[in-house]
C-alpha cells in the first residue's frame, strides 16, 4: 500500500504544476506581462495549498475516500481548466475572476491531498521515512512536470490537451485506487463510476480540443481564424476577411496585409537610404519577413542577418504560400540567413559588425521584452554597428504611450546613439513611432530621396514624420530604462491601460 500511494503523491505534484503552469501560460498569452501573471498565480496556488492544508484537519473518517474523491475534483477542475478559460476569455470582460478562482479552488484541493495521504500511511511508515519519502516523490514530481511542460507538452500537445491529460492521469490513480483498496472505502462502486465519467468527457474533450480553441478563437476574433498554433513563446493566429490578412501574437494585432507597407516602409527606408550602399543587414525580430522583404530592394545588399527567438514564426513565413506571396518570398532570398535565438543572448556573442540594424520587437508589454529596450542592450547594439552605419528602432505609439515612447529615445541617447525620432499613421495602429540611431560624433540625417514604387514614403512625408505635435510629447522627467529596473515596461503598461479603458 505505501507504494502505491507514494506514486500518487508523485502524480499529484506533477499534474497539480502543470494545472499551476497552464495557468501561468494561459493568462500571459492572454493579458501579456508574464513576469506579473506567473508571479500572482504562483502566489495564489500556494496560498490556495496553504488554505486546503488547513482544511484537511476537518476530515476525520474514511480518509482515503476522501482522498480519491478529491482526485476526481482534481482531475475535472484542472483538467477542463485551459478549455475553460479560453472560452471564457472573450465572453468575460473581467476575465481575473474566473483565473485565479480556478487557480484557488485547484490549489485548495492540492492542498488537501498531501495531508491526507500522510495521515492516511503514518500508521504503516516510521513518521521520519514518512515525511522524507512524501516529500521527496512530491519534488521530483515538481521537477518533472517544469521539464517536460515547455520541452514537450506545450509545443505538441497545447495547452488544452495538456490540462486534460493529466485530469485523465488524476483521474486514472484515483480509480487504480478504488480497484486496489475497494474493501477499505465504502460505496466503490459509486466511485469506479465516477472515475469512468470524469475520464470519459476528459477524453471527449481531448479528441475535441482543436474544435475548442477554433469555438474560442471564434468568439475572441472579428474576422475567419485560418491559421492558429502555439509555440513555446506564443500564440500565432491568423485571421483574414475580404480585404485583409492579420497577424495576432498572444492576442496583440501584429500587422494587417492593408496597410502594413505604410509601417515597413517607414521602418525601412529611411535608415536604409541614409546610408551610402548598406551592405550588411542585421534585423533582430521581424520574423514575418515583411521588413526584410523592404531591405532585399536595395541592389547594394549582401546579406541579412535575421534573429527572431520563435522557429514557428520563421517557419510558417517560409512555407506558406499565402504568407510567402505577402513578403514576396523573402525569407527563402539566398542572401537571408535565419538564426532563431533569443536576440540578447545572440548580439553578446556577435562579432560582426552591420552597416544597418534594423530593431523590430514587439512593444515592451512585459519584462522578457522590455529587456531588449535597455541600455545594456542597446551598448551590444552599438558594439555590432559600423562607425558610418545606422540602426532604427520600432518605438511604441508617441501619442497612446508618449513616455514609453521617450524613455525609449532617452536609453538610446544613455547608450551613446545619437537619436533622430519620427512617427507615421498606420490605420490599423493608429500614429506609431520609430526612432533612428547613429553613433557620436556620426550624425546621418533621414534621407530625403527614396527609391521608387514605394506607396507611402517619399521625401514629402518623411519630413512631415519628424515633427511631433504636443499631444505626442511629454513634460514628464523620465527614466533610462536599465536591466534591473525595467522602467519602461512599467511606463507601457500604465499609458496602455489607460488608453484601452476609455
Amino acid at each position: 500500500m505505501p507504494l502505491l500511494l507514494l506514486v500518487a503523491v508523485f502524480v499529484i505534484a506533477t499534474c497539480g504544476l502543470i494545472y499551476e503552469l497552464v495557468a501561468g501560460t494561459l493568462a500571459s498569452y492572454l493579458l501579456g506581462d508574464s513576469v506579473m501573471q506567473f508571479s500572482t498565480i504562483i502566489g495564489v496556488y500556494l496560498f490556495a495549498m496553504g488554505i486546503g492544508s488547513f482544511l484537511s484537519r476537518y476530515f476525520s473518517k474514511n480518509l482515503l475516500a476522501w482522498f480519491i474523491r478529491i482526485e476526481f475534483l482534481v482531475s475535472l477542475v484542472g483538467g477542463f481548466s485551459a478549455a475553460l478559460l479560453f472560452v471564457l476569455f472573450p465572453l468575460i470582460v473581467s476575465f481575473q475572476v474566473p483565473l485565479y478562482l480556478l487557480v484557488l479552488i485547484t490549489g485548495i484541493l492540492v492542498g488537501l491531498e498531501i495531508p491526507l495521504l500522510m495521515r492516511i500511511l503514518k500508521n504503516k511508515v516510521e513518521f521520519k521515512e514518512l515525511v522524507s519519502q512524501v516529500f521527496t516523490f512530491d519534488y521530483i514530481g515538481a521537477l518533472l512536470a517544469s521539464v517536460i511542460f515547455p520541452l514537450l507538452l506545450v509545443p505538441h500537445l497545447g495547452l488544452i490537451r495538456t490540462s486534460l491529460m493529466f485530469g485523465i492521469l488524476n483521474a486514472l490513480v484515483g480509480l487504480i485506487l478504488c480497484f486496489k483498496f475497494e474493501q477499505e472505502i465504502p460505496r466503490p462502486r459509486v466511485l469506479k463510476m465516477s472515475a469512468v465519467l470524469v475520464i470519459l468527457l476528459q477524453l471527449v474533450a481531448f479528441v475535441y480540443s482543436d474544435r475548442i480553441m477554433d469555438y474560442s478563437e471564434t468568439l475572441a476574433y472579428n474576422d475567419n481564424v485560418i491559421y492558429s498554433t502555439s509555440s513555446p513563446y506564443q500564440r500565432i493566429v491568423i485571421t483574414n476577411n475580404k480585404k485583409e490578412l492579420r497577424l495576432f501574437l498572444n492576442g496583440n494585432l501584429q500587422f494587417s496585409s492593408y496597410d502594413e507597407y505604410r509601417y515597413h516602409e517607414a521602418l525601412v527606408h529611411p535608415v536604409m537610404a541614409s546610408v551610402q550602399q548598406p551592405k550588411k543587414i542585421l534585423v533582430l525580430g521581424g520574423g514575418d519577413g515583411l521588413a526584410v522583404r523592404e531591405i532585399l530592394k536595395y541592389p547594394s545588399v549582401e546579406s541579412v542577418q535575421l534573429v527572431d527567438l520563435d522557429p514557428a514564426m520563421t517557419n510558417l513565413f517560409s512555407s506558406n504560400p499565402v504568407l510567402c506571396e505577402l513578403n514576396k518570398r523573402s525569407l527563402l532570398d539566398p542572401r537571408v540567413k535565419i538564426a532563431n535565438a533569443d536576440a540578447f543572448s545572440w548580439i553578446k556573442k556577435n562579432e560582426q559588425r552591420f552597416d544597418v540594424i534594423i530593431i523590430d520587437f514587439p512593444d515592451p508589454s512585459n519584462f522578457s521584452v522590455g529587456k531588449l529596450y535597455t541600455n545594456t542592450f542597446y551598448k551590444l547594439v552599438a558594439a555590432a554597428l559600423a562607425e558610418n552605419g545606422a540602426g532604427v528602432v520600432q518605438s511604441t505609439s508617441p501619442f497612446v504611450a508618449p513616455k514609453s515612447y521617450w524613455c525609449i529615445n532617452k536609453t538610446l541617447q544613455s547608450a551613446g546613439f545619437n537619436t533622430i525620432p519620427y512617427h507615421n499613421y498606420v490605420p490599423s495602429f493608429g500614429e506609431w513611432g520609430y526612432t533612428m540611431i547613429t553613433k557620436n560624433g556620426n550624425a546621418v540625417l533621414p534621407a530625403t530621396r527614396f527609391m521608387g514604387g514605394l506607396k507611402f514614403l517619399n521625401s514629402q512625408t518623411m519630413q512631415q514624420m519628424l515633427v511631433f505635435p504636443d499631444d505626442m510629447t511629454t513634460r514628464s522627467e523620465l527614466a533610462v530604462n536599465k536591466l534591473n529596473n525595467q522602467q519602461l515596461v512599467e511606463y507601457f503598461e500604465a499609458e496602455w491601460n489607460a488608453y484601452l479603458q476609455q
